[in-house]
């Protein structure tokens, strides 16, 4: 059935075998190495029909992990749906830098997470540090719902407040760590988004500039901000220069470092204040 699916796929997406793989292990509810180890399994007729569905809207182009309603992230499962972005491998890049920050100033353990979407970050946060209190914010009541779950699932709900809020407009408190990964694609270029039509648009969708929330953040911000503080902002890639005359801007005493991806392309901006 594997062999069947790859070739079925193996014209019309990118890592055929992969796909294929997934969509098996999800419809038997079994695991990729349980497919892998019954090559000659054979399929319901139900089955049949609902791989069937899956592979058509795969073809289309729906991504898998909305088909599947999971992703892998940091070596967890998350659950997603449409009402949030996929986590990307490149986002662990965020919660590395964080991990290690925190590893380094161990009564610094209050966080805010902005624009939490599935949860990901904050969940994967107080997975690693157990002893860290987050506050995860979304404007998205239906993204902090998906969030609230995926915390439950992963039994550290109890580490994580969960707040609705545009950005910091209902946020008490204040925080050493600050992570954010939020909407940062111009507007003008969100029609180059190969998942656009699936994924929500309110995730992607930076403002003219792709910079208009992370500004207003960094301003925000700094009326939140416990010392130590480290402040962690993911960006597209072309968006370095900029981003760090705004940095600079908001926090001129900090230690501004753009950090980069396994790819080499600069995806991070931290800002350390002491």
């Amino acid at each position: 059935m594997l062999r069947e699916q790859t070739l079925r796929l193996s014209r019309e997406v990118e890592r055929p075998h992969d796909h294929a793989l997934v969509l098996l292990a999800h419809i038997l509810n079994e695991s990729k190495t349980w497919v892998l180890a019954h090559p000659d399994l054979y399929l319901s007729q139900r089955q049949i029909l609902e791989l069937s569905n899956l592979t058509a809207q795969l073809v289309k182009g729906e991504p898998l992990p909305y088909l599947t309603g999971k992703q892998a992230f940091f070596g967890l499962d998350f659950k997603v749906n449409k009402d949030v972005l996929i986590p990307r491998p490149e986002t662990e890049l965020l919660v590395e830098e964080a991990l290690c920050w925190l590893k380094n100033h161990p009564d610094a353990r209050q966080g805010i997470d902005l624009g939490t979407g599935s949860g990901c970050v904050v969940v994967s946060l107080v997975k690693n540090c157990p002893n860290l209190q987050m506050c995860a914010v979304d404007i998205s009541m239906k993204s902090l719902m998906v969030a609230m779950e995926n915390a439950v699932v992963q039994q550290c709900d109890d580490s994580i407040r969960f707040v609705q809020s545009d950005l910091f407009a209902d946020v008490r408190g204040t925080y050493n760590l600050v992570c954010a990964n939020l909407p940062y694609i111009p507007s003008a270029e969100l029609s180059d988004v190969n998942s656009l039509p699936y994924e929500p648009k309110l995730a992607l969708d930076g403002g003219e500039s792709g910079l208009q929330l992370i500004e207003r953040s960094l301003r925000e911000s700094k009326f939140h901000l416990k010392r130590p503080a480290l402040l962690l902002y993911e960006f597209q890639t072309d968006k370095a220069s900029e981003l760090e005359k705004l940095a600079k801007k908001y926090y001129p005493q900090a230690d501004i470092t753009i950090l980069q991806d396994l790819a080499g392309l600069d995806r991070l901006l931290r800002i350390e204040e002491v």
